[in-house]
Protein backbone atom coordinates (compact mmCIF):
# COMPACT_ATOMS: atom_id res chain seq x y z
CA UNK A 1 0.00 0.00 0.00
CA UNK A 2 1.30 3.49 -0.85
CA UNK A 3 1.78 5.89 2.05
CA UNK A 4 -0.53 8.87 2.21
CA UNK A 5 0.86 12.02 0.59
CA UNK A 6 2.35 14.51 3.04
CA UNK A 7 0.23 17.43 4.19
CA UNK A 8 1.03 20.46 1.95
CA UNK A 9 0.72 22.82 4.94
CA UNK A 10 3.41 20.93 6.85
CA UNK A 11 5.69 21.00 3.80
CA UNK A 12 5.23 24.79 3.55
CA UNK A 13 5.98 25.26 7.26
CA UNK A 14 9.13 23.12 7.15
CA UNK A 15 10.38 24.88 4.02
CA UNK A 16 9.83 28.30 5.63
CA UNK A 17 11.64 27.21 8.79
CA UNK A 18 14.57 25.97 6.70
CA UNK A 19 14.75 29.07 4.54
CA UNK A 20 14.49 31.57 7.40
CA UNK A 21 17.07 29.68 9.47
CA UNK A 22 19.76 30.57 6.93
CA UNK A 23 18.63 34.04 5.85
CA UNK A 24 20.92 36.62 7.47
CA UNK A 25 19.29 39.51 5.59
CA UNK A 26 15.82 38.72 6.94
CA UNK A 27 17.30 38.48 10.42
CA UNK A 28 19.23 41.76 10.06
CA UNK A 29 16.08 43.68 9.07
CA UNK A 30 13.94 41.95 11.68
CA UNK A 31 11.58 40.16 9.29
CA UNK A 32 9.33 37.71 11.09
CA UNK A 33 6.99 35.07 9.74
CA UNK A 34 3.31 35.68 10.38
CA UNK A 35 2.06 32.69 8.41
CA UNK A 36 2.86 30.42 5.50
CA UNK A 37 0.88 27.96 3.43
CA UNK A 38 1.07 26.29 0.05
CA UNK A 39 1.69 29.12 -2.43
CA UNK A 40 1.50 31.94 0.09
CA UNK A 41 3.50 33.62 2.83
CA UNK A 42 3.20 36.63 5.08
CA UNK A 43 6.11 38.43 6.73
CA UNK A 44 6.25 41.53 8.87
CA UNK A 45 8.86 44.04 9.96
CA UNK A 46 9.04 47.26 11.93
CA UNK A 47 10.82 50.13 10.18
CA UNK A 48 14.00 50.75 12.20
CA UNK A 49 16.59 53.55 12.00
CA UNK A 50 18.85 51.20 10.01
CA UNK A 51 16.24 50.84 7.27
CA UNK A 52 15.77 54.57 6.60
CA UNK A 53 16.99 56.48 3.55
CA UNK A 54 18.38 60.02 3.50
CA UNK A 55 14.81 61.41 3.39
CA UNK A 56 13.87 59.64 6.64
CA UNK A 57 11.55 57.09 5.05
CA UNK A 58 11.96 53.34 4.63
CA UNK A 59 14.54 52.66 1.91
CA UNK A 60 13.09 51.19 -1.28
CA UNK A 61 15.71 48.45 -1.20
CA UNK A 62 14.44 47.35 2.21
CA UNK A 63 10.85 47.28 0.93
CA UNK A 64 11.97 45.25 -2.10
CA UNK A 65 13.86 42.86 0.17
CA UNK A 66 10.80 42.36 2.41
CA UNK A 67 8.59 41.59 -0.60
CA UNK A 68 11.28 39.37 -2.16
CA UNK A 69 11.62 37.37 1.07
CA UNK A 70 7.85 36.76 1.24
CA UNK A 71 7.85 35.84 -2.46
CA UNK A 72 10.73 33.43 -1.86
CA UNK A 73 8.86 31.66 0.94
CA UNK A 74 5.70 31.40 -1.17
CA UNK A 75 7.41 30.01 -4.27
CA UNK A 76 9.42 27.48 -2.25
CA UNK A 77 6.42 26.42 -0.13
CA UNK A 78 5.80 23.34 -2.27
CA UNK A 79 9.17 21.84 -1.35
CA UNK A 80 10.80 22.41 -4.74
CA UNK A 81 13.84 24.68 -4.86
CA UNK A 82 12.83 27.85 -6.71
CA UNK A 83 14.58 31.14 -7.37
CA UNK A 84 13.56 34.55 -8.65
CA UNK A 85 13.70 34.86 -12.42
CA UNK A 86 12.39 38.43 -12.66
CA UNK A 87 10.87 40.86 -10.15
CA UNK A 88 9.45 44.35 -10.18
CA UNK A 89 8.05 46.70 -7.56
CA UNK A 90 5.91 49.82 -7.55
CA UNK A 91 6.30 52.10 -4.53
CA UNK A 92 2.94 53.63 -3.65
CA UNK A 93 3.55 55.61 -0.45
CA UNK A 94 6.38 56.01 2.06
CA UNK A 95 6.75 54.12 5.32
CA UNK A 96 8.04 55.93 8.40
CA UNK A 97 10.22 55.01 11.35
CA UNK A 98 8.29 52.67 13.65
CA UNK A 99 5.71 51.62 11.05
CA UNK A 100 4.88 47.92 11.11
CA UNK A 101 4.81 46.60 7.56
CA UNK A 102 3.15 43.40 6.40
CA UNK A 103 4.14 41.70 3.13
CA UNK A 104 1.67 39.14 1.80
CA UNK A 105 2.81 37.04 -1.16
CA UNK A 106 0.35 34.92 -3.12
CA UNK A 107 0.85 32.46 -5.94
CA UNK A 108 -1.05 33.55 -9.05
CA UNK A 109 -0.10 30.56 -11.19
CA UNK A 110 2.43 27.76 -11.64
CA UNK A 111 3.06 26.05 -14.95
CA UNK A 112 5.87 23.54 -15.29
CA UNK A 113 8.92 25.15 -13.71
CA UNK A 114 7.61 28.74 -13.88
CA UNK A 115 5.47 30.63 -11.40
CA UNK A 116 4.02 34.11 -10.96
CA UNK A 117 3.53 35.65 -7.52
CA UNK A 118 2.12 38.95 -6.31
CA UNK A 119 3.12 40.56 -3.03
CA UNK A 120 1.43 43.52 -1.39
CA UNK A 121 3.14 45.45 1.40
CA UNK A 122 0.71 47.26 3.68
CA UNK A 123 1.15 49.51 6.70
CA UNK A 124 -0.46 47.69 9.63
CA UNK A 125 -1.51 50.92 11.36
CA UNK A 126 -3.85 52.12 8.60
CA UNK A 127 -4.05 49.21 6.15
CA UNK A 128 -2.81 51.40 3.29
CA UNK A 129 -0.71 49.88 0.53
CA UNK A 130 2.96 50.87 0.63
CA UNK A 131 4.16 48.84 -2.38
CA UNK A 132 3.10 46.23 -4.94
CA UNK A 133 5.59 43.59 -6.08
CA UNK A 134 5.41 40.92 -8.77
CA UNK A 135 7.88 38.06 -8.98
CA UNK A 136 8.40 35.36 -11.55
CA UNK A 137 9.98 32.20 -10.19
CA UNK A 138 11.87 29.35 -11.79
CA UNK A 139 12.10 25.92 -10.18
CA UNK A 140 15.69 24.71 -10.38
CA UNK A 141 15.41 21.43 -8.44
CA UNK A 142 12.62 19.06 -7.48
CA UNK A 143 13.69 19.18 -3.83
CA UNK A 144 15.24 21.61 -1.40
CA UNK A 145 19.08 21.64 -1.40
CA UNK A 146 19.17 19.74 1.91
CA UNK A 147 16.50 17.47 3.33
CA UNK A 148 13.83 19.46 5.14
CA UNK A 149 13.47 17.56 8.40
CA UNK A 150 10.07 16.38 9.49
CA UNK A 151 8.58 18.02 12.57
CA UNK A 152 9.95 16.48 15.73
CA UNK A 153 12.95 14.84 14.03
Amino acid sequence: MNPLPEDPQKIAERCADFMLSGDATSEAYGFSLRRVGPGEAELEMTVSPGSLNVFGTCHGGVLFTLADAAFSLACNSHGRQSVAQQCSIAFVRPAQLGDRLIAYALERCRAGRSGIYDCTITNASDGKIVAEFRGNSRTIADAMPVPVKASGS
